[in-house]
């Protein structure tokens, strides 16, 4: 198999482990009156907000950087701490998307966040209370 073939496959299955350790940590978390079809958008939904707010030219340059940054880590198959360590190995992705989000919003406000949030109302609501920002609403 060639490595490029194995690159991409290694990313799908990144991606999808990803998704299936934020919907496991939403239904023991339980935010709010979030239903499960909530949290199964809530990773797709992130990866569009970061994606949005990484394009978007009236970000500061910094933040936007550190954005498309973000978006390459999460690409690429080499971690901090590898995936295959339990739960500690998807810990640091979150971590990482934890701080960038808050740098961003401290940088560029909530309301550029929000703007940008592709989802529902309770997926904003439930991604604010996962990475400790504060929601208005």
């Amino acid at each position: 198999m060639s490595w490029w073939l194995q690159t991409l496959i290694s990313v799908a299955v990144a991606l999808l482990v990803v998704w299936l350790a934020l919907v496991a940590a939403l239904l023991v978390v339980k935010p709010g009156k979030l239903e499960l079809r909530e949290a199964v958008r809530l990773l797709p939904d992130l990866l569009r907000l970061l994606r949005r707010l990484a394009g978007d030219r009236t970000l500061p340059r910094g933040v936007r950087v550190r954005l498309w940054l973000l978006l390459v880590y999460l690409a690429v198959p080499i971690d901090l701490i590898p995936d295959f360590i339990p739960v500690l190995g998807y810990a640091d992705d979150a971590i990482i998307v934890t701080a960038v989000l808050r740098s961003t919003v401290r940088r560029a406000g909530l309301d550029a966040v929000r703007a940008h949030w592709p989802g529902t109302d309770d997926g904003f609501a439930a991604m604010c209370r996962l990475t400790g920002l504060r929601n208005p609403a």
